[in-house]
């Protein structure tokens, strides 16, 4: 009752919203240390000039985690900390830092997985119009081969970006994050297709310029419909609401997922979108399905989805009092079994789940330790159908704990609580939560502890 050999056992984090440093050392602005200046952009003013200053503190937090059992960490490079500009001129002080921080992973037997991207755009590119210029995807191009060419002698796992459907447009529609526009219809479709064509950009280029034999994936939302009941009509519905577009939003898999790994943009957004995109989009299709070695998905919870009488899916009704996170997610553990098997057989990639986990009422209490039995009866729970879904033969790679440490959740600030590490912000002490030697117990067994009660 294990996990597959080799599965990668993680936790993971984000550059912005852990580092801290953002002013020192010849780091430039990004649109986050602009939107944090916003009035009422983010909760109570916080910012992430400091965050859990991880950027002092890395030798610290990786001998943390080295105790705390997982063997992979996913972190995200600042892109304006090693390109002030954007382009340009390399801040050497910038890549070092990352330089050093795959090395203390190393010498503590942990995996790096890089995240080129995870939200922290150059703001002196945004000034230049940001992924709504047509050169964005070769500036995204020579930012990775500067990464590459420092760190790939060490590091094989790569994943180019994170979450489109949230900076693109959480950021460029709803104005909620970072740059905070809000834009119409037109500038999404084109700051998407910008986007995806700087990750196959970033694909040849790691492929080309890598020291070792890379594995590079793609980490998009993976938004799960669960069936709501285990009949055949309901699980149709389900696999089939998971893979459409109906309506002109950005909230959907297929849009983000399909011309990655297909090449093609799904028929059905094209009768809402085609008229935005540029006229040689189909020249950019060669480059936008580079082939990746996996599909990593950031998964934390599903709809319920059943066959209506009129044939179509609908969405169906919660019971009153469904468990809730203190985020208010529902609580929905079947959406790691329905989320990577409807995956896996649409797309056919190895799948990784990079990231999932839940934000809870976290603090010290009067023993001095944070206990936080709801976290580890979520994570217990997932798991269990994570396993449910290798049991099929689904293939899995690996899990990533979101996240290691409590830090900056971007418009919440530090309201929310997601870490199984929590960080005072007043003496920025590190306290393991009990979820964190129970995860622990989970990795170190590679996952057979999750039978053992």
């Amino acid at each position: 009752m294990s996990f597959p050999k080799n599965f990668a056992w993680g936790t993971a984090t984000a550059s912005y919203q852990i580092e801290g440093g953002a002013f020192e050392d010849g780091r430039g602005l990004s649109v986050w240390d602009m939107m944090c200046r916003k009035a009422n952009a983010i909760w109570e003013g916080h910012n992430g000039d400091i965050a859990c200053d991880h950027y002092h503190r890395y030798k610290d937090d990786v001998e943390l985690m080295s105790r705390l059992g997982p063997n992979s960490y996913r972190f995200s490079i600042s892109w304006p900390r090693v390109l002030p500009e954007g382009i340009g001129k390399v801040n050497q002080t910038g890549i070092d830092f990352y330089d050093k921080l795959v090395d203390e992973l190393l010498k503590n037997n942990i995996e790096p997985f890089i995240t080129l991207f995870h939200w922290d755009y150059p703001y002196e590119l945004y000034c230049r119009g940001g992924w709504l210029n047509p050169q964005s995807p070769d500036w995204f191009a020579e930012y990775t081969k500067i990464v590459t060419d420092k760190l790939s002698d060490r590091v094989t796992k790569w994943i180019t970006m994170n979450e489109p459907q949230c900076f693109v447009g959480y950021g460029h529609v709803d104005g909620i994050h970072a740059p905070g526009d809000k834009l119409g219809t037109a500038q999404l479709i084109r700051i998407g297709h910008n986007a995806l064509l700087a990750h196959g950009k970033a694909v040849r280029t790691i492929r080309a310029y890598a020291k070792k034999t890379p594995e590079i994936g793609y980490a998009p939302v993976g938004i799960v419909k669960i069936p709501a009941t285990d009949r055949k009509e309901d699980i149709e519905a389900a696999k089939r609401s998971m893979f459409s577009i109906e309506d002109k939003g950005y909230w959907n898999n297929t849009w983000w997922m399909d011309p990655v790994i297909f090449g093609q943009y799904p028929e059905d957004g094209l009768k809402h979108f085609e008229q935005f995109l540029p006229k040689d989009k189909n020249q950019d299709m060669d480059v936008i399905s580079e082939k990746i070695d996996f599909l990593g998905v950031n998964i934390y919870n599903g709809r319920e989805t059943e066959m209506g009488k009129d044939a179509k899916p609908k969405t169906a009704e919660r019971i009153p009092g469904y468990p809730t996170t203190s985020f208010g997610w529902p609580v929905t553990p079947a959406c790691l079994y329905w989320g990577t098997k409807f995956l896996y057989e649409r797309y056919k990639k190895p799948v990784v789940i990079t990231e999932n986990g839940m934000t809870n009422n976290d603090w010290i209490m009067l023993d001095g330790k944070v206990h936080d039995p709801q976290r580890i009866d979520y994570l217990h729970k997932h798991l269990l159908e994570l396993h449910r879904a290798i049991e099929e033969k689904i293939d899995i790679r690996g899990y990533f704990l979101w996240s290691f440490i409590d830090n900056f959740e971007w418009a919440e600030g530090f309201r929310q609580r997601f870490g199984i590490v929590y960080t005072d912000y007043k003496t920025l002490q590190r306290t393991p939560k009990d979820s964190a030697y129970w995860y622990k117990n989970v990795a170190e067994s590679n996952g057979e502890y999750l039978f053992n009660k």
